[in-house]
């Protein structure tokens, strides 16, 4: 092994969470050090090498040391008796089985039959390690058919191919016990003669992202009818295994891996052609039979069909050349698809820019250059020199920086026409490519990206003549993007995991500004899925392991709110108060006989300012912020329950919300600084609790004016990053100040005089890890919600108001989604006079508040002039 060079440190995270549980049953993985929620640079260097080792260029890096505890199995059950309970259950579930909540990818619906389809896997493989797998399966087609839908999913993830051309990508997310299946119609892909299936699987085992749950390695297809089992996967389908594939060990990503490929053994790009020859494949093994969900014990695959569309697949050239060292590049490479030849014995390292960042599948065409080292790296900025991966300044600068990122790595044999791309999507706005021939040229044939994400549409319009409003949305909106494909995920390079305290706001977002809520109803669902025993939800979900984040349960409770609120469809939400009731009776549990909540319990983390990140308590082991936000779930889960749900309940909770209301006033609100502590000893004030408080109702409107001032002007109380700013925001809007709103805009500022593309995940622009964060897009909730007055009156969206907050602006209008169409608005100020015109959805009322007085509207056209 030949040293080749070492790069910059990276630090480790040290913040406080729980042990992971990994694997199924009692497996448990823990950690040696504290769990964070996400890594966090510190002072304690991991030194991230790079060497050159088999001839390819591989980084690697010194990270984490996890061990592997497996506790006593469950004693044995009584077979017999065991067996007599699975026969009942399987006679009266083929009777009464009827899904509910489940939709297909395509407009067939699968009947309720149990199908005959197998699992399948490579043979004599055990499936539990990494492993990159190829199936095919050929047949004959006396005609083109009209249609022909297939059933497919895998474990890990699959592509799947008709006759060499991509059709469906899966499966999306889930857990063992609603494990999704895809729905595809290959008809248009398939022609009379021959056609081939092709099926790329893979199994990130032990290095998987946190979000993968996993049984072991298998793929599945099952035809719609009978007409389309010829494609059942069976015996007849043949498998192989990839040789030349293995991961790139490195520091903690919670997301996948890099790969690292050497084209001398891995299988040929052309390998789902038709006439490729797979005569030498061996025919792939049974694993199990496939099985709905509620037709088996439920202990491995419980199969549902995936309830998202399709993901957006889009070509993206990589526009920007930023540097080139070792030999002279065109400067329109590769904007342009132009092949550059590197010649032998050469090592060239080229810098290239996105503009922006982006999630995109790579691919990279290459030919000759027998045994030369590639390595592609991916980077959402440049690091300042010798700041050991802790510190940025402008995103656009490339000069003078470090470049540190995750990698792929890959060996070519020499052939011509060699390809790769990405197994999983990358998330960069840099790309690094070095190349190191041997004794043979290199020609880069081309370099581009396919982008992906969940295949949103934005349908809100903001029509302004302001630049930087359009440019705050844009910017929102790609942040927005980058965090949804098959869920919403907090960070699409680091983690890729769906919190409840990010999701709430990326929800918000999608309802403001699409008409397609299926990812939103498909995060409630997962959360719901999340409860353990004790009621409370995990922090994120789908994932692996266990991480508990308690009072993120309470934003669950608020999300099932604002469903309700936003989307005509109660009944929905009606299915999830018994996780709603559990989640409220997990904190009862904890409350002291006055209501607060006492030594909340897992990571009671707010926000990433100061002792807010999960450590704040005064001696009685209470806070304000947490009974705040208990008192919120309260009160909503009381409206949820006298209107769809047990009116016991919601005079419970309305009880409960009444005791604690007026624990918060005696033991926090400080009548001399006419703001409420952060605990009991009123030691310290945080923008956090005096936002919360003000839109729980408890301030008076003699102490409303003292309280926004402060916030919004006193720099002792503990400061609202970016993220909750969102409740700051709404907070000073219930006081009067929403005309204001543009003057609260600075860090979103800050952001685009640093170069950012996207909102970083915190306020500190020059060390935050994560340069990509959806929780801080709240502007395209407010740009419509308070700008434009736009918000719901109503659960359903059936009632509407509108009171715009106009501040300085004098010409602006809008759309907004609405359940039953768009709701439309527009002002303008002329002659010292508003025009103001609404048209909402018809069916549909709603009032308009101008200055404190009430107009009434009807479903059409409303005009004033005013």
């Amino acid at each position: 092994m030949d040293l080749y060079f070492i790069r910059e440190a990276f630090g480790g995270g040290n913040l406080r969470g729980t042990s992971f549980s990994l694997g199924i049953g009692s497996c448990r993985i823990e950690i040696a050090a504290p769990y964070p929620r996400f890594f966090v640079p510190s002072k304690f260097p991991l030194v991230p090498i790079a060497y050159h080792s088999k001839k390819a260029l591989l980084f690697g890096v010194i990270g984490f040391n996890f061990f592997l505890k497996l506790p006593n199995r469950f004693s044995n059950l009584d077979t017999l008796f065991m067996r007599h309970i699975f026969l009942l259950f399987l006679a009266v579930a083929n009777l009464l089985y009827i899904p509910s909540g489940y939709s297909q990818s395509t407009s067939a619906q699968a009947d309720n039959r149990p199908w005959n389809a197998n699992w399948i896997a490579a043979p004599n493989d055990a499936g539990n390690g990494y492993g990159v797998y190829y199936f095919r399966k050929s047949i004959d087609l006396a005609a083109k058919p009209a249609s022909f839908i297939i059933h497919v999913s895998a474990d890990n993830r699959y592509k799947l191919y008709v006759n060499d051309t991509l059709v469906s990508l899966g499966p999306a997310r889930g857990d063992t016990y609603f494990w999704n299946y895809e729905t595809v119609d290959l008809a248009p892909y398939l022609s009379a003669g021959k056609n081939t299936i092709s099926a790329l699987v893979w199994n990130e085992a032990q290095y998987r992202p946190e979000a993968q749950i996993s049984v072991r390695t298998a793929f599945i297809v099952q035809g719609n009818s009978i007409n389309e089992e010829v494609l059942n996967t069976n015996n007849t389908w043949r498998c192989l295994r990839d040789a030349g594939r293995q991961p790139v060990p490195g520091f903690f990503f919670a997301a996948s891996k890099g790969e690292m490929v050497d084209m001398n053994q891995t299988v040929k790009s052309n390998w789902t052609a038709v006439n490729y020859d797979d005569s030498t494949w061996p025919y792939a093994a049974k694993v199990m039979g496939g099985t709905l969900k509620g037709m088996s014990w439920g202990i491995d695959w419980a199969l549902v069909p995936s309830t998202l569309p399709a993901r957006e697949m889009t070509y993206q050239r990589i526009p920007k050349l930023r540097t080139a060292t070792g030999m002279d590049v065109p400067p329109t490479f590769p904007g342009e698809k132009a092949p550059i030849t590197i010649p032998a014995n050469t090592t060239v390292t080229l810098l290239l820019d996105q503009t922006f960042e982006t999630n995109a599948y790579v691919t990279l065409n290459f030919s000759g250059g027998k045994d030369a080292g590639i390595l592609l790296g991916y980077a959402e900025a440049l690091y300042d020199k010798g700041s050991h991966a802790t510190h940025k300044s402008n995103r656009n600068d490339v000069d003078g920086k470090d470049f540190i990122g995750r990698i792929d790595s890959l060996i070519a044999d020499g052939s011509k026409g060699q390809s790769f791309t990405t197994l999983n999507f990358r998330t960069f706005r840099y790309i690094r490519l070095i190349v190191q021939t041997k004794n043979e040229p290199l020609v880069i044939d081309d370099l581009y990206g396919t982008f992906t994400g969940y295949p949103f549409k934005r349908t809100a319009i903001f029509n302004t003549d302001n630049t930087e409003i359009k440019q705050i949305l844009d910017i929102g909106w790609r942040t927005a993007r980058l965090n949804a494909w098959e869920t919403y995920t907090d960070c699409p390079y680091y983690e890729q995991l769906q919190y409840i305290g990010d999701t709430r706001i990326q929800a918000l977002i999608s309802y403001y500004n699409t008409s397609d809520d299926r990812l939103a109803r498909n995060a409630l669902t997962l959360m719901d899925h999340s409860r353990i025993a004790e009621g409370v939800t995990r922090s994120c979900y789908p994932t692996k392991g266990t991480q508990i984040i308690s009072t993120f349960s309470l934003w669950y409770v608020c999300m099932l709110h604002d469903y309700w609120m936003y989307r005509n469809d109660s009944d929905f939400i009606k299915n999830k108060l018994v996780g709603e009731r559990a989640v409220l009776d997990f904190f009862s549990k904890y409350q002291q006989p006055d209501g607060s909540l006492k030594d909340t319990p897992y990571w009671a983390f707010v926000d990433w300012a100061g002792n807010l990140a999960g450590e704040v308590k005064g001696s009685d082991g209470s806070a304000a912020i947490y009974d705040l936000q208990l008192l919120w779930a309260y009160q909503w889960a009381a409206e949820m329950e006298a209107k769809i749900g047990l009116q016991d309940y919601a005079n419970i909770y309305n009880q409960k919300a009444a005791q604690l209301k007026a624990t918060i006033q005696r033991k926090y609100w400080d009548p001399v600084k006419k703001l409420y502590a952060d605990t009991k000893e009123k030691t310290g004030y945080s923008q956090h609790v005096n936002s919360l408080a003000i839109l729980m109702g408890m301030v008076s409107d003699a102490d409303m004016p003292a309280m926004a001032k402060k916030l919004l002007t006193d720099s002792t109380l503990t400061q609202c990053t970016i993220y909750f700013k969102y409740y700051l925001h709404l907070a000073l809007i219930k006081a009067g100040h929403g005309n204001d709103y543009m003057n609260w805009l600075d860090v979103w500022r800050n952001n685009i005089k640093m170069g950012m593309t996207t909102w970083a995940e915190v306020s500190d622009l020059q060390n935050t890890r994560s340069d990509c964060h959806a929780w801080g897009a709240s502007p395209n909730i407010e740009f419509f919600r308070t700008v434009l007055g736009v918000d719901s009156y109503a659960p359903g969206f059936t009632k509407i108001k509108i009171e715009p907050h106009l501040g300085t602006l004098t010409n602006v209008s809008g759309d907004i989604p609405h359940p039953n169409g768009k709701v439309s608005v527009s002002y303008k100020l002329e002659n010292s006079k508003w025009q103001i015109n609404i048209n909402l959805p018809e069916k549909t009322a709603g009032i308009l508040v101008w200055k404190t007085k009430v107009y009434i509207l009807k479903g059409g056209a409303n005009t004033f002039l005013i």
